[in-house]
This record gives C-alpha cells, structure tokens and sequence, in this order.
C-alpha cells in the first residue's frame, strides 16, 4: 500500500511520523517547496508553540472559533496531553509558560523538527521536495486509486491521500480539491494585527501593556491579555486573539472597525473611582503625572495626560472631574479606528477550507471520496494564538495516520 501526503508541515509530518512500519507500506511525502516545517520553524519567535496546557477538552475546544463540532472528536482521541507524551518518549521534554503555551525546554523550535524529522527517517518515510500538486484524480481501474500530478509535469500514484497543504489565503487556490467534489468555506484571514494609520499612539511603538482588555465596537467578546504598541497599530496576544474570534466579521467590513482597549484589564470604573480616591486621601500632593497608581507602562501613563487635560502641574488633590472622567475613559474604553490589518504569511492562519461536514472527524476521511484524508489547516479549522493551531496538527494528523493504516 502506499501512502501520499501532500504537504510536509506540521499536519503532514506528524501523520507521517506516526503511520506503523509494516511491509508493503510506504510513505511518501509530496512539499511544493525545498523545506519541510517552516511554520514551525518561525513559530512563538523561533521557539515553536507546541500546544496549551489545557487538559479541560470542553474548555479547550472554545480556544477554537471554528471546527468545535470536529474537534471534539479529535482532541478527546489526541489532546495535549498526549501531545506532550509522544514528544516527551521521544527525548522532547516541553515545558509550560505562565500563561500555559508549551515550549521545549530547549526553547528551540528546531528541537522540534529534528524530533519528528527523525522519526520520519525511522519509520522510512520518503520526503520528495519541489512536487507542487496540479490535480489528484481518481482512477477506480488502475492498480492504485488515485493518480497525482506535479507542476513539473511528473505523476505519481497512491492508494491513499492525506492533504495537509495548510490553508490558502485565495477561493481559487481550492479549484484542485473542489475538482474532488468538496466545498470550502471561503477563506479569510484570522489572527492578524490592527492598524491604526498616523495616529499619535504609534509614538509609544515597541510598549507592552500585559494586561490590557480588548473588544471589537459592537461586540460582547472580550480577550484580555498582552497588548503591543507598534509602528503601524496594535498587537500581541490579546489583539491577536480579537482577530481570530472576529476573523469573518472583520473581513465583511473589509478591516474597517473600531477597537475598544480596557488598558486596565478586567477593572471597572467603580476600580478607578476607588483608585483615585485613595490617591486624593494618600498622595494629594503629588503630581498626577509622576505618580501613576495603575499597573500600566509610564509612557502611557504620560500619552495619556495631555489627552485628559491634565497639566505637569495638576496635583491629585486638585484633579477636575472633567479630567478625571476623561481619564477613565481613555484608560477603560480607549477607542481607535482600525484601517486595516497586517498578516505574517509564515506563522499567522487562516479560517476557511474544506467544509468539515464533508470530513469523518472519527477517521479524518472525506464523506465526498474514499481514500482522500485532510488533516491540518486546511479544514475550517482555527484556534486562538497559544498552541491551539498546531495541536488541531497534531491531533487531526495522528488521527489520520491511525486510519490510513488500518
């Protein structure tokens, strides 16, 4: 029997290395490129994000906006802790970060695909590279099911498929499977970064507020968590997070939104009020400016000042209420005019893909054609950042492998 899997990244490798040795059996892996897992590669900086400790699969299928009905299926069958055993047999030890994203102890992302790299060559996997895939057609008369051609001009035969291309950021980019007589949800981007074009706040680029509260004008979801000042807007994890949760909403509206920032995180304007009060009592004397009270950076502190009225010489004592109401407004609900977002292609995702009603999540085979498995990114799958991504990988991509073999 042999095995085609169309795409080397972390879906196609995972499953690769994970389908049993046995005679008659090969593996060959088909990358369009001359590299195999460079997401992996650039992933949490260069240190691979491999998966959440989040061992709750209830809580941990809601980090995923889309896919939940597959998911379930998948993350109960390969969750990160299994993710973490099969890495950690291996010689991998990952280890958990505060906000519970895992990495390897080596804080190496190569750590990683050396890992499975590895594991590939001793199970006998084949890796052919520079084979972009044009068309798979099913040939029921032929010795093998399916016959696979390259943009070379080469073809290749296999019994069973699995495509593990990753998402595509164009409709079009789908033609070759929809020729297969599956549907995708059209694809839009998810997890991008918001740009605030020539405002003033992009003078602070570089300042990270860790505990910043952020929701889309309009809506009821909030994410809190990291936010980072740039050049061009907003990022970090929490606007991260806005985007991938809003991915369709934001796309219809062609980027064109406001974002409402809690630079206070969870507090609410009873907090402040309190704050401020206890300034007045404790340090009435002293300058608003040079004593901030609130866990935010000092140079927001300061951007802030001119933006509320108040002066170097305004003491906490003699804070109008003018000043102080528009404080509050600036810090809880601090309101921007989004024009646009910027996308990293090597590490950011895509919501969209093949329809996951069309799939078996117990098997990863598609319900259209028989033989033809998808695992990876190139379901409507997305999670939030925070290792959610490559474990819907590594999940789906085990789950494949077990069913291909059997």
């Amino acid at each position: 029997m042999k095995i085609a899997i169309i795409g080397a990244g972390a879906a196609g490798c995972f499953a690769a290395a994970n389908i049993r040795q046995e005679a008659g059996t090969e593996v060959v892996v088909y990358e369009k490129t001359s590299k195999v897992l460079q997401k992996v590669k650039v992933s949490g900086g260069g240190r691979c994000n491999v998966t959440h400790q989040c061992f709750d699969i209830p809580v941990l299928v809601d980090r995923y906006p889309r896919g939940k009905q597959l998911l379930r299926r998948t993350l109960h069958r390969f969750g990160p802790e299994q993710t973490i055993d099969w890495f950690a047999t291996r010689g991998v030890t990952l280890k958990a970060e505060e906000d519970g994203r895992m990495f390897p102890v080596t804080d190496d992302s190569q750590t990683i695909i050396d890992c499975l790299w590895k594991e590939m060559m001793r199970r006998g996997v084949v890796v052919q590279f520079n084979k972009a895939v044009t068309a798979i057609v099913p040939t029921p008369e032929g010795v093998h099911p399916f016959s696979i051609s390259f943009a070379d001009g080469s073809t290749a035969h296999a019994d069973k498929v699995l495509i593990t291309t990753g998402g595509y950021p164009k409709a079009d980019q789908y033609n070759w499977l929809m020729a297969l007589g599956h549907n995708i949800v059209v694809p839009v981007p998810s997890l991008f970064t918001f740009n605030v074009p020539k405002h003033p706040i992009s003078a602070l680029m570089g300042l990270s507020v860790p505990e910043a509260a952020v929701k889309v004008a309009g809506s009821k979801a909030v994410q809190t968590g990291p936010v980072l000042i740039t050049h061009w807007g907003f990022s970090g994890p929490a606007i991260l997070r806005t985007s991938a949760i809003a991915a369709r909403e934001l796309a219809a509206c062609n980027y064109r939104f406001r974002v409402v920032i809690n630079w206070l995180g969870k507090a609410t304007t009873e907090d402040f009020m309190e704050v401020v009060n206890g300034m007045r009592l404790s340090n009435g004397t002293a300058f608003v400016v040079n004593k901030n009270p609130f866990a935010i950076p000092r140079r927001l502190w300061e951007y802030m000042m001119p933006r509320c009225a108040i002066t170097p010489t305004t003491r906490w004592a003699d804070l109008p209420a003018a000043a102080r109401n528009k404080l509050a407004e600036h810090l809880l609900r601090d309101t921007y005019d989004v024009a646009g977002k910027t996308t990293f292609k090597e590490e950011f995702v895509t919501s969209g893909g093949i329809n996951i009603a069309e799939i078996d999540a117990q098997t990863m085979q598609s319900r259209k054609l028989p033989g033809l498995f998808f695992a990876g990114e190139i379901i409507d799958v997305d999670g939030i950042t925070g290792g959610y991504n490559f474990q819907h990988a590594w999940s789906s991509g085990w789950v494949a492998a077990q069913a291909m073999q059997g």
